[in-house]
């Protein structure tokens, strides 16, 4: 059969991408606009520690599916899709009229439409993490790498748009007929949050287009195509004979897409005991790595981030959660070209994350009069520890997920519930402390809490 045209193979891959991109544009366009909206809604500081338990939460979702895969075994992922791609879609698109609505809960003022959206796009972003990868399933490998190149679009695209709004900056002017009362002025953004949440939504529309585009494109029901460059969106037809697929599955076997656990480790494809004696050594360590960079990335950083960084100022802030977000998919780009294979090693890059985490953790101690508060040094220095600190744990986390890649499907299942029960730990434990007790002190505008 014909090879397919060039420019269809083309706009497969941007279909593909496209629809990658919809995973966790919302979760993350959130996490980058909490400096615009974090100063008018009543939870102030705290708000990262009530979002990061929500997305916690938001794993639910992958019960859901679950559930529904119980219940209807054999039926394919395009209906929970779309019901993701919904939800992805009307959340957003209420968070831009709704998102500064607060209401009484308990006697305090709580951004109530606020907390409830962002629960439903963790639920859905969550969701979609075990719906759209088995849809691609069907498809060769070099798509899989279109996806994932749409995933780190997910988060690049976000913070491209949060970094042109920018973020609005406050100054402090004298009272009238006072000379020691200050007043806050504030500067706003370059456009408000409501329309960054409706340029949110309409990448999710895209997102949603390009899936309908794919159903177009592919044959329905997918069949497994033929794996050779020239011929990657080629259908088979149902009289193939056995001996053409069963070479097909060797050609598609033979793309590298997984290493075996004898590549992963140098060997050769010949079994090895003595490797496969040490594997439950190494694959404990790395579950413990993920573990605890997902707990600290996921759940005990981002409690704190607001504490650490808005004392220097809301564009220390704004600088440190958009570049900290962009670093993550730059660190994934990074470990595809450049993949760490040691244990040693990988260790070691943990540790030079925890020690940024502890001097971030430090200075959300010391708010709201870290060191080198209201001086240039100290915003670069807040900037650079996030943004390194988040992009050496991203690192980690790509380099140990790929290391246990090679276990099979034991071993990915294993990484991911150590990803989402460090997760949930983390943002569990600092809830109480950021939240409840108040352990973490707000700064006031215009009101100098470190002086003598």
């Amino acid at each position: 059969m014909a090879a397919p045209p060039l420019g269809r193979l083309v706009l497969t891959h941007l279909l593909v991408a496209l629809f990658g991109m919809g995973s966790w544009a919302a979760i993350n366009g959130i996490w980058v606009e909490l400096p615009v909206v974090v100063k008018d809604l009543p939870e102030g500081w705290s708000l990262p520690s009530y979002l990061s338990v929500l997305v916690a939460l938001g794993n639910l979702g992958l019960l859901v599916v679950t559930l529904w895969r119980r219940l209807a075994p054999g039926k394919s992922e395009q209906a929970p899709i779309q019901v993701v791609q919904a939800l992805s879609v009307v959340g957003t698109a209420l968070l831009a009229p709704l998102w500064h609505h607060v209401a009484p809960v308990a006697g305090q003022l709580h951004s109530v439409a606020f907390l409830t959206l962002a629960l439903v796009l963790a639920l859905a972003c969550c969701a979609s993490n075990v719906t759209f990868l088995p849809f691609l399933s069907h498809l060769p490998p070099p798509f899989l790498r279109s996806f994932f190149l749409g995933q780190g679009l997910s988060a690049l695209l976000p913070c491209v748009l949060a970094l042109v709004q920018g973020v609005g900056h406050l100054e402090c002017l004298p009272a009238p007929n006072s000379g020691t009362l200050w007043l806050p002025h504030d500067f706003p953004e370059r456009f408000p949050a409501s329309t960054f949440f409706w340029m949110l939504t309409a990448l999710l529309v895209t997102s949603a287009a390009a899936f309908q585009g794919l159903l177009l494109l592919l044959p329905s029901p997918p069949s497994v195509p033929t794996a050779g460059p020239e011929s990657d969106l080629q259908v088979r037809a149902p009289r193939v004979e056995e001996e053409e697929e069963e070479e097909e599955e060797l050609e598609e076997e033979a793309l590298p897409l997984r290493e075996s656990p004898s590549q992963a480790t140098g060997a050769t494809a010949s079994p090895d005991p003595e490797a496969h004696g040490l594997l439950p050594v190494h694959r404990a360590c790395l579950l413990g790595l993920l573990a605890v960079t997902n707990a600290l990335t996921n759940g005990v950083l981002p409690a704190v981030q607001s504490f650490s960084c808005l004392p220097y100022g809301r564009l220390a802030y704004h600088l440190a959660v958009v570049l900290g977000s962009a670093a993550n998919p730059l660190a994934c780009f990074l470990a595809m070209g450049v993949l760490c294979r040691s244990l040693a090693g990988l260790g070691g890059l943990s540790v030079l994350g925890m020690l940024f985490g502890a001097y971030l953790m430090a200075l959300a101690v010391l708010s709201p009069c870290p060191p080198l508060v209201g001086t240039s040094a100290g915003v670069v220095l807040v900037v650079l520890s996030w943004v390194l600190c988040l992009g050496v744990f991203s690192y980690v986390k790509v380099a140990a997920s790929s290391l246990l890649h090679g276990g099979g499907r034991p071993a990915l299942l294993a990484a991911g519930v150590a990803i989402q029960v460090g997760s949930l730990l983390g943002a569990v434990a600092m809830f109480p402390p950021t939240s409840i007790y108040h352990v973490f002190r707000s700064g006031k505008d215009c009101v100098d809490q470190c002086g003598p």
